[in-house]
């Protein structure tokens, strides 16, 4: 689908004077986002993404009277509608920057400066959950969490698993017994690398934003270092925890037990939302049920 085409009256009165046909759209795991030159509008891809929009504004604006040490999106729409009938969407300030991609993380000066702002923006985040603003707003990691995910992922997505893929999830499943219950630092949720902004300076990158925050909770941290390790690298991930004085082997151990679920955590999401196209990539490495149509 063009979702330009497809929505061109909204969000042509939604981004004035942008050229429509010349805007780069980005599609998200709950939304499309379509980049006007000082706005965005996050249009949902499912009903469940369009309900959960109200919360996500109140947390945008939780965040956002914090010191964090890096921009969050700006709403601009609080309610995401205002014409009956209209689809969902949600209007936010554009941050400007770009993601870093993984070939300038082979440069180690690059690589140490990403690593040292990384750390300072875990180091934020903690300070943030400590905040009674943030902890009056956002939501807490339930204690029975994992377990639960565990639950569900068995009866949920292992229908849909061919037998080795259900014995890969269970194996990454039982590595999540006798995870802490965190809820002491602000944890974003899908810390990726294409959720985190840059901008060069002396050839240098300094963070500029971070987007993205549908998953925001009160949880552990090691949710996100294991977020920035999965999408820049090992490498970066060993820097992130040294900068940040964190590479102990209980940390570490928690950062690999959470990396191993986030296909899992995908697939759930999805299938709960009736996201066709993010299921079967969640489930791309867990074969399908024998006799099942391809």
């Amino acid at each position: 689908m063009d979702i330009r085409r497809a929505h061109r009256t909204l969000l042509g009165r939604l981004l004035p004077g942008d050229r429509l046909d010349d805007l780069a759209v980005r599609r998200g795991q709950y939304h499309h986002v379509v980049l006007g030159s000082d706005r965005v509008v996050c249009l949902p891809r499912t009903a469940a993404a369009a309900a959960r929009l109200p919360e996500r504004v109140a947390a945008l604006r939780a965040l956002s009277g914090l010191d964090l040490g890096f921009r969050v999106p700006e709403p601009l729409d609080p309610d995401g509608a205002d014409g009956v009938g209209e689809v969902p969407f949600l209007v936010l300030r554009r941050i400007p920057g770009e993601p870093l991609t993984a070939d300038v993380l082979d440069d180690v000066g690059v690589a140490d400066a990403a690593a040292a702002q990384y750390a300072e923006l875990l180091a934020g985040l903690a300070r943030a959950g400590a905040d009674a603003r943030a902890r009056a707003i956002l939501p807490r990691a339930p204690e029975d969490r994992w377990r639960r995910f565990a639950r569900d992922v068995r009866a949920e997505l292992y229908p849909l698993m061919s037998d080795g893929g259900r014995a890969r999830a269970e194996r990454e499943l039982v590595a999540l017994d006798g995870l802490p219950h965190l809820t002491r630092a602000v944890v974003h949720g899908d810390l990726g690398a294409e959720n985190v902004l840059w901008q060069w300076e002396r050839g240098l990158p300094r963070l500029a934003g971070v987007l993205d925050w549908d998953d925001v909770a009160l949880a552990d941290p090691a949710e996100d270092l294991a977020a920035i390790g999965a999408g820049n690298g090992r490498d970066l991930l060993e820097r992130v925890l040294a900068a940040g004085g964190r590479a102990d082997g209980g940390l570490v151990a928690r950062v690999a037990a959470i990396r191993g679920t986030f296909a899992l955590q995908q697939a759930l999401g999805a299938v709960r939302d009736g996201d066709e196209e993010e299921l079967a990539d969640g489930l791309a490495g867990y074969g399908r049920p024998h006799g099942a149509a391809r």
